[in-house]
């Protein structure tokens, strides 16, 4: 069980909204605030190069915490700017030439998929999109199939911004580990809200960052690279703390992760992160995806009781990001709606998810994450908000 009453002391937001935009950037529980907010002090008082050495232990202890939430190996961790930079600097690294082909899925998001068209365009690669099956999963029958000697890359989002889907991120491990294929995940939305395993997953590289369902600080990331994959890939740019200058005329990569970092990082939302991730495993990554399971379905619930408001959400066994649209109303119109009354969601543009959005004929949805610090009573406020809005 989780200590509700506790973790909303803790946020001290939570008193004054009924915040449910966990998706888009969570509220940061107070040791994540205090961390950030005690090291700037002290690189005030002291500067910051004496403040990065006098916190060296606690700074070094972040990469055992994150290995820790993935079930990896500490030097299979790089701390980076954010979500982004870590997926493209694994996906950067890996070499493609023409006719190679990347498999991705239908829910792709933006990012990724832009660099996969770059990609294409400098080297001739060719993107291929795995079909979704009827729950609107990446089928995995499909990308069975669609396997031959030139895929080279299996990339795909784990959780997208949308739809409320998890795709069945450790089904697609076992087939890219059968036939020996790099297989990237988005887990941006995952980790957080979910157990995130990367053994059981069978992912060689998982970028991720701090600031949704983990609470952690924006301008945080992580990159998860395991160790057979490691000394195979070249970061797309280096400095001297990726690769060490050791002569004149060349420069050894560091043998970790750390070869995907640079010298210069923002040490005061590092330990933000840290501490973000030593208070979801302080938790318990498996009663905070139920509870927010159980959150989300009941919102679920309550909205498909509404008339006019249609859920747009996919999978099996959806998670914590719901998304609907209401006759009548533009997403945006709801989400400045619901801010008035009290209540903090957001929305997808279908920029974002391009193809699924093609696909389903999708319109900008509204888009509403619940988080295990949430209560049933704002669930229910945004529902009775919305029904209310409805009957207008």
């Amino acid at each position: 069980m989780i200590d509700i009453d506790r973790m909303r002391a803790d946020t001290p937001a939570a008193s004054r909204l009924a915040y449910l935009h966990n998706a888009g950037a969570a509220l940061m529980p107070a040791p994540v605030v205090a961390a950030m907010k005690g090291h700037i002090d002290l690189e005030s008082e002291i500067g910051g190069y004496a403040a990065a050495d006098r916190e060296s232990d606690r700074l070094e202890a972040i990469y055992g915490s994150v290995a820790r939430l993935l079930n990896a190996a500490p030097e299979e961790i790089a701390l980076v700017e954010n979500a982004t930079v870590a997926w493209q600097m694994a996906f950067y690294s890996l070499p493609f030439r023409e006719g190679d082909r990347i498999l991705t899925a239908e829910a792709e998001y933006a990012a990724n998929y832009v660099a996969f068209l770059q990609v294409a365009q400098r080297t001739g690669a060719v993107i291929d999109v795995v079909p979704s099956d009827a729950t609107g999963e990446l089928d995995v029958g499909a990308l069975e199939r669609m396997v031959d000697e030139r895929v080279k890359l299996i990339a795909i989002t784990w959780v997208p911004t949308n739809g409320g889907l998890v795709n069945p991120a450790a089904a697609v491990g076992r087939i890219a580990r059968a036939h020996g294929i790099p297989y990237l995940l988005d887990a941006c939305q995952a980790v957080g809200q979910m157990a995130v395993d990367v053994e059981a997953i069978g992912c060689d590289m998982l970028s991720a960052t701090g600031r949704k369902f983990l609470r952690g600080p924006r301008g945080t990331g992580f990159l998860y690279v395991r160790r057979a994959l490691l000394q195979q890939l070249e970061p797309p740019m280096i400095d001297h703390f990726a690769a060490p200058w050791v002569s004149r005329d060349s420069y050894q990569l560091r043998d970790d992760a750390r070869r995907f970092e640079t010298w210069e990082n923002n040490y005061a939302a590092r330990l933000g992160l840290g501490a973000a991730v030593d208070y979801a495993l302080d938790i318990g990554m498996a009663p905070i995806e139920q509870r927010c399971r159980k959150l989300a379905e009941r919102l679920r619930t309550g909205l498909a009781a509404i008339p006019g408001i249609t859920i747009r959400d996919l999978g099996r066994a959806p998670g914590a990001i719901v998304s609907f649209t209401m006759d009548g109303h533009e997403a945006d119109t709801i989400v400045s709606s619901a801010a008035a009354a009290g209540i903090t969601i957001g929305a997808s543009d279908p920029a974002s998810t391009r193809i699924d959005a093609e696909e389903r004929s999708l319109p900008p949805l509204v888009r509403a994450s619940p988080h295990y610090y949430n209560t049933e009573a704002e669930i229910d406020r945004l529902i009775d908000h919305l029904a209310s809005v409805a009957r207008r």
